[in-house]
């Protein structure tokens, strides 16, 4: 289980998923200035002068194996369209978080998240072989809770007071889950969307 987390490109019709790398600040920069991403208060969106340490964070988590982050290129232009990544791994009850993404806001409702979050799954359920798959968010963020639920998982409740954001504010986070047992049924779910996004 040592090597359980390792380093892949995951690709689909829409996007490539391809492990992130330091030489991607300005591309990722570039993503979240399409829309201004770091201004919404309740998402972790990284800011002209945030961005390297978002990175270099992400790059330890990797080393230490707890995270895999992934650059999102889009394959019709060609360019870096946001990030997201496995997160809080735990490869020894074989449980994973889907987590830190976020989207230009070009790309967002256009069927990209969907593609993504299918991709991250079967690697998850299929190669990965996880029991569960979790998905955290801010209590505030209403469109990434409606988003999580779409994909088809199930809300577990809500860790109240977990975590004091850069303002001082107390975060609630809401949690989902998806299960094993559960893949083919999501699968079969989202490969449905997405025949009707191509």
């Amino acid at each position: 289980m040592e090597t359980w987390l390792n380093p892949t490109t995951l690709e689909g019709h829409l996007v490539r998923l391809i492990p992130m790398e330091i030489s991607h600040e300005s591309d990722l920069l570039t993503a979240a200035s399409d829309g201004n991403l770091w201004e919404l208060w309740y998402t972790s969106v990284p800011s002209p002068d945030t961005v390297g340490d978002y990175i270099a964070n992400a790059l330890m988590e990797q080393q230490e194996k707890r995270s895999l982050p992934f650059v999102i290129l889009d394959k019709t232009s060609g360019k870096v369209v946001g990030t997201t990544r496995f997160l809080r791994a735990d490869a020894p009850h074989r449980r994973v978080e889907i987590g830190s993404t976020w989207y230009a806001k070009s790309v967002q409702r256009t069927g990209v998240n969907t593609e993504c979050k299918y991709l991250l799954l079967k690697h998850a359920f299929e190669t990965l072989k996880t029991v569960a798959v979790e998905f955290r968010t801010h209590f505030h963020n209403h469109p990434s809770r409606n988003a999580i639920l779409r994909l088809g998982a199930k809300q577990e409740g809500i860790i109240r007071n977990h975590r004091i954001d850069h303002n001082g504010n107390l975060r609630d986070t809401v949690l989902f889950s998806i299960l094993n047992s559960e893949w083919p049924t999501v699968k079969t779910s989202l490969e449905f969307k997405m025949s009707r996004k191509y």
